[in-house]
């Protein structure tokens, strides 16, 4: 039984690093880019870098054009939401660059494609299929609100804490199997939620390191993102597993 766990990790390990592709050539480039002399700004070498990649993915059969689409729409609703939230200054790019819109530099679309890249990726490598997954007209306005939430709390009530309450209810008996090898295994998609809102935490922690963005307490010098943050993350990806999965559904209906 032991061995046969061990065998299980090693295989979930390699194809859990094969599904952050992405993330890793964004965390790689972000790394050397502080530390290297480029021939052109740092934000728009680290777009360039991001662009090839994601032609390399599909080239190579890493990624299918349905996943390139769904990769698209994050990086359209990433960017949205980077351009509201510099302009209401939660967050910086102190860096110039020639692709900048709105203080938001274009490759930082690409950070939340990566999320999405990593799911379509660890969706099709473990053969994810998600039980008692709630109706259409129930997630789609709970991710709609989620998204809005984002936006309407600098001027009226941060409703998160009420929204992650209403997906422990909403999402209550959904359930993900994902196989390992021929051995499938389940756990609530909530706690799924969590640890990968989690370990997206930790890697804006090595993002902010190297200067992706700054948050306004990291201006004079870098300092451990706030814990809190957890939770917007934990949200989002709640969106993101949303509009893959309805995705899904979708063109399983068709």
């Amino acid at each position: 039984m032991l061995k046969k766990f061990f065998k299980d990790l090693v295989y979930f390990t390699y194809h859990q690093s094969l599904s952050c592709i992405f993330p890793v050539v964004i965390f790689v480039t972000l790394a050397l880019s502080k530390v290297s002399h480029l021939p052109l700004s740092r934000y728009d070498f680290i777009l360039v870098i991001c662009l090839m990649t994601q032609y390399l993915m599909y080239k190579f059969g890493l990624e299918s054009k349905d996943e390139i689409k769904v990769i698209c729409s994050f990086h359209i609703i990433g960017l949205l939401l980077e351009l509201y939230k510099v302009n209401f200054h939660s967050w910086s790019y102190p860096e110039e660059a020639w692709l900048k819109i709105g203080g938001v530099p274009l490759y930082s679309g690409f950070m939340y494609a990566s999320v999405a890249s990593y799911i379509c990726q660890a969706w099709r490598r473990f053969d994810l299929k998600i039980l008692n997954w709630p109706r259409s007209y129930i997630a789609i306005p709970l991710g709609a609100m989620i998204y809005l939430n984002f936006f309407t709390h600098h001027f009226i009530y941060d409703f998160r804490w009420l929204l992650i309450a209403l997906l422990f209810f909403v999402f209550s008996r959904t359930v993900v199997k994902f196989t390992i090898r021929q051995n499938i295994y389940k756990m609530p998609i909530v706690a799924s939620f969590l640890l990968i809102g989690f370990f997206i935490w930790i890697a804006e922690n090595i993002a902010t390191f190297f200067g992706a963005w700054s948050y306004p307490n990291q201006e004079m010098g870098w300092t451990i993102v706030h814990f809190g943050k957890i939770s917007s993350w934990f949200l989002l990806v709640v969106i993101s597993i949303m509009i893959v999965a309805q995705l899904k559904l979708f063109y399983r209906e068709q």
